[in-house]
């Protein structure tokens, strides 16, 4: 077996899951999913069809990723937190063909109890404070908290908060790595 599957998880035929995958207690994967190699699914955890996770993606407790979001590489989902993937559902209307895509960029945190509505993205390395609600797209490298979520700051890749100098520039503690604000946005350079 390449993936490991406790045995209350349901996996529906036509997904894909990558090599090393874990996917735990009462979780369902629902068809058309792709999981990639070394994702950790958590327990109660729903993965709507044709949801796509990027390698070493790790999905925390009682988390629903609806049809229509992406995670790339290395995305972390904290626990509980949540995704929409219709701006204006109502049960007796059917708008599956209205689905909008979410993205979640490399390396990206979202906090416990987040919710990010659809038709948004979470730039690389961004971080989601716990409980926030994103109703907007979120640049790399940003810290957002509330709601609606809102920028306070940035950090590395590391995940520490970046503090720039008036010249623009933060050196991450932890890794070293040289960051540079401009005009708003933050690049790494070195």
């Amino acid at each position: 077996m390449i993936y490991f599957a406790h045995p209350t998880a349901i996996i529906d035929e036509g997904s894909l899951i990558g090599k090393d995958s874990k996917i735990w207690h009462f979780s369902h994967i629902m068809k058309g999913c792709s999981l990639g190699e070394r994702c950790n699914i958590g327990q109660n955890v729903v993965i709507s069809p044709d949801v796509v996770l990027g390698n070493n993606v790790k999905v925390q407790n009682n988390v629903s990723i609806y049809t229509g979001v992406i995670c790339q590489d290395d995305v972390f989902l904290g626990p509980s937190c949540v995704f929409t993937n219709v701006i204006n559902p109502r049960s007796a209307i059917v708008r599956k063909d209205e689905y909008r895509k979410t993205i979640i960029s490399k390396g990206a945190s979202i906090g416990a109890n987040a919710t990010i509505v659809c038709g948004y993205n979470i730039g690389k390395y961004a971080m989601i404070g716990a409980g926030a609600v994103v109703t907007k797209d979120v640049d790399d490298y940003a810290l957002v908290v509330g709601n609606p979520a809102k920028v306070i700051g940035y950090v590395g890749e590391y995940g520490h908060r970046l503090n720039f100098n008036k010249e623009g520039f933060a050196i991450c503690e932890e890794s070293k790595q040289e960051y540079q604000l401009i005009d708003g946005k933050v690049v790494r350079i070195k």
